[in-house]
């Protein structure tokens, strides 16, 4: 007669518990954001896997693509209708875009860059740039480093990086068209999990980009939940957990020059795809 109610007590005790491991968790928003008060802008069906997004010419317009068709799309964000694209490589794992002065490049999840030639005209095509490191890895994140002239990846996923627990990021200089073989710089995934408060053991970022104003990298991590800033060299400086209802799949991630930032996120089975603004309030 007294197992039962032992083990209700037992199951309301490990229940508890787990609400106060939630409850831990801590949600709080850069200095000159607000992550709960989003401007919410759907996207149409075409770009529901939207995985890379970069505002131009204007906050109106996102340049972005989705990570299977080797087609970039122009989205306007006020519009119904239909999406104006061009194709530049064929059907592919793409998953990050991002323009440099010398041009648009797309980032395909074995590291390899396309740089779009002809992009909004009718007649595109793209130069295969093809990652020189041996090893498996997977990337999704690159952004344009103007004071570098050159592209910078980073890891979603390689073996070297797990044995160490690090983070690598990648120089493709735009001078020379070429990589660097060595790392630009190594995040400490120790060191994000303690400043977010998270038992995450790697860190698996999905977009980034320099923020306009500040000068630092902005770097967003779908699978841990996570939005982390760092310094140009790769020094960890913030973190900060992000809600799932609200960032659903974040993909993508790029600044207005005012300074205003917009994450996208992929649709799914919980929810339909979206880009969303957070306007930037300066210190």
């Amino acid at each position: 007669m007294t197992r039962i109610p032992l083990l209700i007590i037992t199951l309301l005790f490990l229940s508890c518990n787990n609400f106060s491991d939630r409850e831990q968790k801590i949600y709080a928003s850069p200095a000159g954001y607000d992550l709960k008060e989003p401007v919410r802008y759907r996207v149409r069906e075409s770009m529901q896997e939207i995985s890379g997004i970069e505002a131009f010419p204007d906050e109106r317009n996102m340049i972005a693509i989705n990570d299977e068709e080797g087609r970039v799309y122009k989205i306007d964000v006020h519009t119904t209708q239909p999406y104006p694209s061009w194709k530049f490589a064929k059907n592919g794992d793409y998953e990050d875009i991002c323009r440099t002065d010398s041009g648009w490049f797309v980032l395909k999840s074995n590291g390899s860059l396309y740089e779009v030639h002809g992009l909004f005209t009718d007649s595109v095509s793209s130069t295969h740039y093809k990652f020189p490191k041996e090893g498996k890895r997977e990337f999704e994140t690159t952004y344009f480093d103007s004071a570098r002239n050159s592209i910078v990846l980073i890891t979603k996923n390689a073996h070297d990086d797990k044995k160490d627990g690090k983070t690598s990021a990648f120089r493709f200089d735009l001078a020379t068209r070429t990589f660097d073989t060595m790392p630009l710089f190594r995040l400490d995934n120790e060191e994000i999990a303690k400043l977010a408060g998270t038992d995450m053991r790697f860190f698996k970022p999905s977009a980034a980009a320099i923020h306009p104003i500040e000068k630092r990298l902005y770097i967003v991590a779908s699978v841990n939940g996570l939005l982390v800033i760092t310094d140009l060299q790769g020094h960890i400086q913030e973190a900060y957990n992000l809600k799932h209802r609200l960032f659903l799949q974040p993909e993508g991630l790029t600044f207005a020059a005012n300074g205003d930032l917009y994450i996208s996120n992929e649709g799914g089975y919980d929810g339909m795809a979206n880009i969303l603004k957070f306007t930037y309030k300066r210190k």
